[in-house]
């Protein structure tokens, strides 16, 4: 797929934040000023943890936090309440952040970086997460491909089904947007049925919109599209267009809203967290209207 668009080199060869750098000033206050009720949607799955022992204060006998120290032994009585996570930022029922770093192709990460360069024993040091720490704020576009319902099993979304669902909003796609995209699929409640996937000629549609982040609960198909490139929203909006991806988003309350508001447009919000040296981070997207 040589003749595929590349966006590597387009921003300088230590790039990291790849498709966000299309988010100028200008675009950032384009999306705040779609804040205009107040009225916030979350985009992020409900993710319910395993417990891996037993009880809510289960191991503060073995080891305790700081807080729960000062709490045990200084006169407060009941101790503080704390807990250990551990967490697989990739997992499919955690909604996460695809960094740059995420994404290998020949040996290199983004914008061209040797992979044993990018990352270590210590963790990613070209194109980690926490780059994105200062936030992602910019406009937000709903595409429902499904209104009130869902895509056929294994089907394979095209430009023209995000074309058809940006004339159905009556919106258009401009450079910078977020777009959040909604099938009415999950990963996690399949059944077993072939789910629906991007296709190359989506992820290409992606870039002729200059979009800058991609969410939605459409992703890579599993099994594969038919005669299509395995992989192409990671393999290729990821890896060769640099747009962080949010993987296993929910947007189905956000679709309600929209329809309730006659709204598809709203300010998209992401504040990754400041933890160093990682391929992916859980976030919480937010709609503001």
């Amino acid at each position: 797929m040589s003749d595929f668009p590349t966006n590597w080199g387009r921003w300088g060869d230590g790039d990291e934040l790849g498709a966000v750098n299309l988010i100028t000033d200008e675009v950032r206050a384009r999306g705040a000023a779609e804040a205009r009720t107040g009225i916030t949607v979350s985009i992020a799955r409900v993710t319910t943890p395993f417990p891996l022992t037993g009880g809510p204060m289960a191991s503060t006998s073995a080891a305790t936090t700081a807080v729960q120290t000062a709490m045990l032994f200084t006169g407060f009585g009941a101790p503080a309440m704390a807990e250990v996570m551990i967490v697989t930022t990739h997992h499919p029922e955690v909604t996460h952040l695809d960094a740059m770093g995420h994404w290998i192709e020949g040996g290199r990460v983004y914008p061209g970086v040797d992979a044993a360069d990018s990352s270590g024993p210590t963790g990613v040091r070209h194109g980690a997460a926490d780059v994105y720490a200062d936030g992602i704020l910019t406009r937000g576009v709903l595409l429902d491909l499904a209104p009130g319902g869902r895509l056929d099993p294994g089907h394979p979304v095209t430009g023209a089904d995000l074309d058809a669902a940006a004339a159905r909003a009556g919106i258009e796609v401009l450079p910078g947007d977020a777009l959040v995209v909604r099938g009415g699929w999950s990963l996690i409640n399949a059944g077993g049925q072939a789910l629906p996937g991007m296709t190359l000629d989506a992820v290409r549609w992606m870039h002729e919109h200059g979009i800058s982040v991609y969410a939605g609960d459409i992703g890579d198909a599993r099994p594969p599209l038919p005669g299509e490139v395995p992989g192409a929203l990671h393999r290729f909006a990821l890896g060769r267009l640099a747009i962080p991806l949010i993987d296993a988003a929910d947007p189905e309350e956000l679709a309600k809203v929209c329809a309730r508001l006659g709204r598809w447009t709203f300010q998209f919000v992401i504040a990754a967290p400041r933890i160093a040296g990682t391929t992916g981070l859980p976030v919480n997207p937010l709609a503001v209207f």
